[in-house]
């Protein structure tokens, strides 16, 4: 089955709640027309959006290119709207999506150590009985709003126990990442709010944790503790460092995987044959096309639309425009990921796609660091999704669905499905 876009005839409108909804045609008009293209964002600000694979590629991986906003050409005030609402009032700024060599090398060697493969796989159990527990909370009604009874509460409490929140405070971190995920839909000066009581409920956690702290860590040893464990090291991590290193994991580990979950599986619903193969292949208990299937959905219609702010620190130039110091810089990872140069019939999904060298957890130093785990997350909500119900199938028209506001991420806001109720499978209560 092929999607080919409609591209539009003239310049299309960025931005708007029907871009939102499809913006792959305004994408495919820009990477012919304009591939490096100067627009005004909804914020005010003006920026480049690279929209061409190999640009963009090019361009996630070039040092000129700053993480830091203290590069940005505009007025200081401007750059409260180049990041995450609130982040600097709360003294949240110095974690990996902001800062550069050699304090982003630094940081993410501390961090990376959660993230390693035998550390994800051990964490497998884990993310399986969530995944159970959850399912089983909607499986009796035979309806669900998969984003708000499934997407959304998994990854939540998957990162909350990686990083040592406790089960009883969880509930807590669960309301106030979801005003973050809700963006445009909350309360005015909401998700500002939200970072600030989240700031103080890590500074609080990360002092109850070192004054806890044993002689010698655990094999399994929480994020957070072992992020303190490292600053009374010598690894000069500030108590900033650590509670905004908690914050960015957090932020940047759930609704990347609430979108991963939620558009994949709208894709799959979407369609039906790339499904049917899919539920196919795991009934005869073969994960091949699983594994290469979440990459294909990561291509295909992925959490991250544009990859986060960069400033350029110096004159440059990308995809022959000229790019003056100080200017912002979007890469567009939904654009560059259907780019016909690279992909083969690029509007296509086909779960068994190879040579599959997506972006959609960025390239270079900056590249993902809580992918594995998201990966994790995303092949099992799937295939428990279409192994415990199989006869999945949306409850309503996909023209009525809406997707969130926002500029960096992709997600939709509800996701209504309906399916013939079954029994729960854990009997243990709900996390």
């Amino acid at each position: 089955m092929t999607d080919q876009p409609r591209c539009p005839a003239s310049a299309p409108e960025l931005f708007t709640w029907e871009f939102a909804t499809d913006p792959y045609p305004a994408y495919a008009w820009l990477r012919e027309h304009a591939p490096v293209h100067r627009t005004r964002l909804p914020s005010g600000v003006e920026a480049w959006l690279v929209t061409r694979y190999a640009d963009a590629k090019q361009t996630l991986a070039d040092n000129r290119l700053s993480k830091n906003p203290a590069h940005h050409a505009e007025p200081a005030h401007a750059k409260g709207r180049t990041g995450i609402p609130g982040e600097r009032k709360a003294e949240l700024m110095t974690h990996l999506l902001n800062i550069d060599p050699p304090d982003h090398t630094r940081l993410r060697r501390l961090v990376s150590k959660a993230f390693t493969p035998r550390r994800v796989a051990a964490f497998a159990p884990r993310v399986q009985e969530l995944t159970d527990r959850l399912i089983d909370g909607f499986a009796g009604k035979g309806e669900a709003d998969l984003i708000h009874e499934f997407a959304f509460p998994l990854p939540i409490h998957a990162i909350c126990d990686l990083l040592g929140v406790p089960r009883e405070d969880q509930d807590d971190f669960r309301d106030w990442a979801g005003m973050m995920i809700r963006h445009q839909g909350g309360p005015r000066g909401g998700v500002a709010r939200s970072v600030k009581k989240m700031r103080g409920y890590l500074a609080d956690l990360i002092h109850r944790k070192r004054e806890a702290l044993s002689d010698t860590p655990a094999p399994d040893e929480d994020l957070i503790s072992g992020l303190i464990r490292a600053s009374d090291h010598g690894e000069h991590l500030t108590e900033n460092e650590a509670a905004a290193m908690a914050f960015i994991l957090l932020f940047a580990g759930f609704e990347t995987t609430v979108n991963l979950i939620g558009n994949g599986t709208y894709a799959l619903l979407t369609h039906p044959g790339q499904r049917a193969r899919l539920q196919d292949s795991l009934a005869a208990g073969d994960t091949a096309l699983l594994e290469t299937g979440v990459e294909e959905l990561l291509r295909y219609d992925g959490p991250v639309e544009l990859a986060t702010w960069r400033f350029a620190t110096e004159p440059l130039t990308i995809g022959g425009q000229h790019i003056a110091a100080g200017d912002p810089v979007l890469v567009v990872l939904a654009a560059a990921d259907r780019d016909p140069e690279r992909f083969a019939d690029p509007d296509t999904l086909d779960l068994s796609r190879r040579d599959n060298q997506h972006l959609g957890y960025g390239h270079g130093i900056h590249y993902c660091l809580g992918a594995p785990l998201a990966r994790l997350e995303g092949q099992t909500a799937l295939a428990t999704l279409l192994t415990r119900l199989p006869d999945l199938r949306l409850a309503a028209d996909p023209a009525e669905l809406r997707w969130r506001g926002g500029l960096i991420m992709r997600g939709l806001r509800t996701l209504p499905v309906e399916f013939t109720p079954v029994g729960v499978k854990s009997s243990a209560p709900q996390t």
